[in-house]
């Protein structure tokens, strides 16, 4: 059996700190030598390159390591690196490929194999749903700090009731907020009684074969004077209209007079919770990966192989544009 390499880079993506594993659990893999590691991967986390070499791992720079047969970065779908890579090789994080099409023309140009994170599923839960709620107290925690006010006394309405805006609806009653939450089926709803709350927060993924939104522009005409709305879902004009996903750097920006802010990796900010919760979720999946015996939670997130596309959501959105 031909065990196939590994290979963990640093994101490029502007404040990704987080890292997809640490040294402690590359020793638990059964070929620990078949891991490369960029030099200077764990420095963020207190981790240094003599570590990640004690545990088995080889320490190169970024272009050896995009050399590997899989290559494993959590914001993968935001890479700009695909490109350089080529047939044969399989791609391993978040892509999010049905709602950026960009990303998946050169995963099939590169004739790539695509496992997406978002796609993991074991029993009907997301395996990553810790990260899920980190994103949404994440947001909530930095989305206030912008706002410049705690959620303390205020209305707040929390769109969604999956691993999302559970952690949102943590961190605000903590905090607290007086939140009301609002299902898929309760959008009409919401519109009516928008005018009510000083921050709605979004934590519905957009179903990209919608038309509609959840909110339009011209509902912030009846919102609180100086609300906010805090979209966790970052899905450009998607559940909210006028979203447009920011950075870490340039969080907010206004629309008639309503702050948006829509971060589009905040559970970066808690990176180092991250990378420790995640590495340990991970391994078995890169143990099947390096030794190509996928289980059926692989198989299932494999949404292209070898540059087609084998997923049917991708290709009914595309066959719909």
């Amino acid at each position: 059996m031909k065990v196939k390499t590994v290979g963990f880079p640093i994101s490029p993506k502007e404040n990704e700190n987080r890292r997809a594993i640490v040294p402690s659990d590359i020793s638990r893999l059964s070929h620990p030598d078949h891991v490369f590691i960029e030099t200077g991967f764990g420095t963020v986390l207190g981790i240094s390159d003599d570590e990640y070499e004690a545990a088995g791992a080889h320490i190169c720079d970024h272009n050896e390591v995009l050399k590997q047969d899989v290559i494993c970065d959590p914001k993968i779908g935001d890479a700009d690196y695909l490109e350089q890579l080529h047939e044969g090789q399989t791609i391993f994080g978040w892509i999010h490929a049905t709602q950026n099409e960009n990303i998946t023309n050169k995963i099939i140009k590169s004739r790539l194999s695509a496992y997406a994170w978002e796609k993991m599923f074991d029993k009907g839960r997301h395996v990553f749903w810790f990260n899920n709620e980190l994103a949404g107290e994440a947001a909530v925690i930095n989305g206030f700090q912008c706002y410049g006010q705690l959620p303390y006394g205020l209305e707040v309405a929390v769109i969604g009731n999956g691993n999302t805006a559970r952690g949102a609806c943590r961190v605000l009653n903590m905090l607290g907020a007086h939140v009301m939450q609002y299902n898929r089926r309760q959008e009409e709803l919401l519109r009516e009684e928008i005018d009510n709350y000083d921050v709605i927060v979004n934590c519905i993924l957009w179903d990209v074969t919608r038309r509609d939104h959840i909110l339009y522009r011209d509902d912030l005409k009846r919102m609180k004077k100086n609300s906010m709305i805090i979209d966790v879902s970052c899905d450009r004009n998607g559940g909210i209209e006028t979203c447009i996903p920011t950075t870490i750097e340039n969080p907010t920006y206004y629309v008639d007079g309503i702050l948006h802010y829509a971060v589009d990796h905040t559970p970066s900010f808690f990176y180092k919770t991250f990378s420790f919760n995640n590495s340990k979720i991970i391994v078995p999946y890169i143990q099947e990966l390096m030794e190509d015996n996928a289980n059926e939670v692989l198989k299932e997130c494999l949404i292209i192989r070898d540059g087609i596309i084998v997923d049917s959501e991708i290709k009914e959105y595309q066959n719909r544009e």
